[in-house]
């Protein structure tokens, strides 16, 4: 499935080391399992080098996912992925908060620090 590219912009401030958190509290995807709806939050930590995540490209990249058939692990490395492939950061951290089903809530965190 082809996503939405995430877009960037230049870092206004790429000397400084500061970080950036985004929270998109209704990301939703789908059990490729059970076919049932998945909820939860992605919440994005990062800090730019030279270039920043664009917030419209990203809630359409993530709206992407709410037909897709995917884990939450993979969902989380995969947007870990695309990101920073997008900005080339730093470090960014994914971290998949999931709401519960059967009684299990699940929490993923993958994360990047640029070599």
């Amino acid at each position: 499935m082809s996503s939405p590219k995430i877009e960037s912009f230049p870092n206004p401030k790429p000397g400084r080391e500061y970080e950036i958190v985004i929270s998109a509290p209704e990301f939703t995807s789908v059990c490729p399992l059970t076919g049932l709806p998945d909820f939860g939050e992605i919440r994005i930590t990062y800090v730019p080098d030279e270039r920043c995540i664009e917030l419209k490209s990203l809630k359409l990249y993530l709206v992407e996912y709410r037909n897709r058939g995917i884990f939450y692990e993979a969902a989380t490395n995969q947007i870990l992925d695309d990101l920073v492939e997008a900005c080339r950061p730093r470090r960014l951290t994914v971290t998949g908060d999931f709401t519960a089903r059967g009684g299990i809530r699940t929490s993923v965190t993958a994360q990047y620090t640029k070599p």
